[in-house]
C-alpha cells in the first residue's frame, strides 16, 4: 500500500506550505474527523517517485498548554502511524532548542527521518545545513516550499527503498474491495459476513502500515481481496471492541481498491466525514457502492424518509448505487457482492475506439455542442485513455470551450452505451493541430488543451 509520510517540526517552519506543494492542494483533503484537530491533515502526495499518503501536523512543542497539548498529541499519533517522517526545519532561523526537542522525540520513535531544510532559497545550502547535521538524521535536503524548489529531490530521498504496494495481486480478475466508513457502522461485521466467521485472521502484508490487512476470499466462484482498514476480527471480539478511525489507512485502502464500499448506519445521518471520504474516492476515480447497514432495525414507515435523506446528501455521486443491508443477518449482502463484481467489470472495461467514436457521433447527432464566438465546437473522434476509472479521450477543435453541462451529457451517453455501472467516468479533451496556424519561423505548430470532468 502507499507509504505514509508525516511532516513534522516545530510550529511555523512551513510544514503546511510543503503539504500543499506535495499534494497539489490548498487545503486538507480530509477534515473534521472525530478525535482529530484541524492541525492534523491528510492528503495524497503527488510529488516524487511514487504516490504517498501525507500527514500534515500542527507541531511539536516541549511544554505545551491548552490547544498546544492537543496539537502535540496529534503530532505524536501521526508519527506513530507513519512509515517515513519529514523533519521540517527553518534554514533562516538556524538550529533552535525546539528543533533539538523535536529531534529527540523522533529518535525515540525510531522511524526513518529525512530533514527538509526549508526557506533555503538564495542561501548556500551546504553552509545553512552544517549545524543541522547535529540532529543525527544525515544530510539535510535544501528546499523552498513557497517556491516549490527541491521538493522532487526531497521526496526521492524520503521514498528511496520504499516498495510500492505489495498487495496480493496474483490475478487481475481478483476484485479488490475497500470497506470504509465511520466507527461502529458495522464494517467489521460486514467483513466477517463476507469471509466467514471462522476464517483465520490474515497477517499483515510487507510494506503496509500496522493493522492494514489484506484478506483473500472466494464467494460464488469469484476471487476477491478485501482491504480492511479496521483489522479483521472474529465476531466475538467485534462486539466489545471500539473501532478506531484511521484516515491514513482509509486513504491507503481507497488507492489500492478497484471498488470502494462505503458503509453507513441507517440510524444516523450522513455526516460531513462520510461526504469527505466519498469525495476522496471520487477524486481517485474508484467505483463506489453505498451500503446502508442495520436496515432491519428501521421501521417500515421511516424507510422512505431515510431514502430521501440519503438522496439529498449523496447527490454528488449520483452513479453510486445504494444497497440496504443487514450485515449481522446477511440480508442484502449477496446482492451487494454481485454489485461489486459488476462495478469492477465496468471500471476495467475495454472500450474499442470504433465503438467509442460511434457513440460520440450519435451523441453529437442527438445534441450538438454549442457555438463559441460563432463557430461550432467540433468533436471528431474518441479513444480509451485508461481504466479504473474509465477514461475517454476526445479529439477535436475548440475543446477547451466545451461547457461542463455538455461534458456531463457525454458522460451519461458513454455510461449508458458501455454499462459503466457504479464507476466515475473521466473525459479528457485534446485539441487537434491547426495546419494553418504557423508561428513566425514558418514551422507548423499546434497545441493540446485538456479538460477533464469526473462523474
Amino acid at each position: 500500500m502507499l507509504p505514509v509520510v508525516a511532516l513534522v517540526g516545530r510550529p511555523n517552519v512551513g510544514k503546511s506550505s510543503l503539504f500543499n506543494v506535495l499534494t497539489g492542494t490548498r487545503d486538507a483533503i480530509v477534515a473534521d474527523v472525530p478525535g482529530l484537530t484541524r492541525d492534523r491533515q491528510y492528503g495524497f502526495g503527488r510529488v516524487g517517485p511514487m504516490p504517498s499518503v501525507l500527514v500534515d501536523t500542527g507541531g511539536l512543542i516541549e511544554n505545551p498548554t491548552g490547544l498546544e497539548a492537543q496539537m502535540r498529541a496529534q503530532t505524536e499519533r501521526a508519527v506513530e502511524e507513519a512509515d517515513r517522517v519529514v523533519f521540517v526545519v527553518d534554514a533562516r532561523s538556524g538550529l533552535t532548542p525546539q528543533d533539538q526537542f523535536v529531534a529527540r522525540a523522533l529518535h525515540r520513535a525510531g522511524k526513518p527521518v529525512t530533514v527538509a531544510l526549508n526557506k533555503s532559497e538564495g542561501l548556500d545550502t551546504e553552509v545553512a545545513a552544517a549545524e543541522f547535521h547535529a540532529l543525527g538524521f544525515g544530510e539535510p535536503i535544501g528546499i523552498s516550499a513557497s517556491h516549490s524548489q527541491g521538493c522532487d529531490e526531497l521526496m526521492a530521498a524520503v521514498l528511496r527503498d520504499v516498495a510500492a504496494a505489495s498487495a496480493d495481486r496474483e490475478a487481475e480478475d481478483a476484485v479488490r474491495i475497500a470497506v470504509i466508513g465511520r466507527p461502529n457502522v458495522g464494517k467489521s461485521t460486514l467483513v466477517n459476513r463476507l469471509i466467514g466467521e471462522e476464517r483465520v485472521i490474515a497477517s499483515d502484508q510487507p510494506g503496509t502500515t500496522r493493522d492494514s490487512i489484506l484478506v483473500p476470499f472466494e464467494r460464488d466462484g469469484r476471487r476477491f481481496t478485501l482491504i480492511d482498514t479496521a483489522g479483521v476480527r472474529r465476531r466475538a471480539r467485534v462486539a466489545d471492541t471500539i473501532e478506531r478511525a484511521s484516515v491514513a489507512k482509509t486513504l491507503q485502502a481507497i488507492d489500492e481498491a478497484h471498488v470502494v464500499v462505503m458503509v453507513l448506519d441507517a440510524h444516523e445521518t450522513v455526516a460531513e466525514q462520510d461526504a469527505s471520504v466519498l469525495g476522496i474516492a471520487l477524486e481517485r476515480g474508484r467505483a463506489l457502492i453505498i451500503a446502508v447497514n442495520k436496515w432491519d432495525g428501521i421501521a417500515a414507515e421511516q424507510r422512505e424518509a431515510v431514502r430521501n435523506q440519503l438522496a439529498l446528501r449523496l447527490d454528488f455521486v449520483p452513479f453510486a448505487p445504494v444497497h440496504f443491508i443487514s450485515a449481522r443477518h446477511g440480508t442484502g449482502v449477496g446482492e451487494l457482492v454481485q454489485a461489486t463484481v459488476r462495478a469492477y467489470e465496468a471500471a476495467m472495461r475495454e472500450m474499442p475506439t470504433r465503438e467509442l467514436t460511434r457513440a460520440l457521433e450519435h451523441a453529437i447527432t442527438m445534441h450538438q455542442p454549442p457555438l463559441v464566438r460563432g463557430r461550432r465546437i467540433k468533436l471528431r473522434y474518441a479513444h480509451q485513455g485508461g481504466r479504473n476509472p474509465p477514461r475517454v479521450v476526445i479529439h477535436g477543435n475548440q475543446t477547451a470551450a466545451v461547457p461542463g453541462a455538455y461534458t456531463r451529457y457525454l458522460i451519461n451517453v458513454f455510461r449508458k452505451t458501455f454499462d459503466l455501472f457504479a464507476t466515475p467516468v473521466v473525459i479528457e479533451y485534446r485539441t487537434d493541430r491547426n495546419p494553418y496556424d504557423r508561428p513566425s519561423g514558418g514551422k507548423r505548430s499546434g497545441g493540446s488543451r485538456r479538460g477533464r470532468e469526473r462523474r
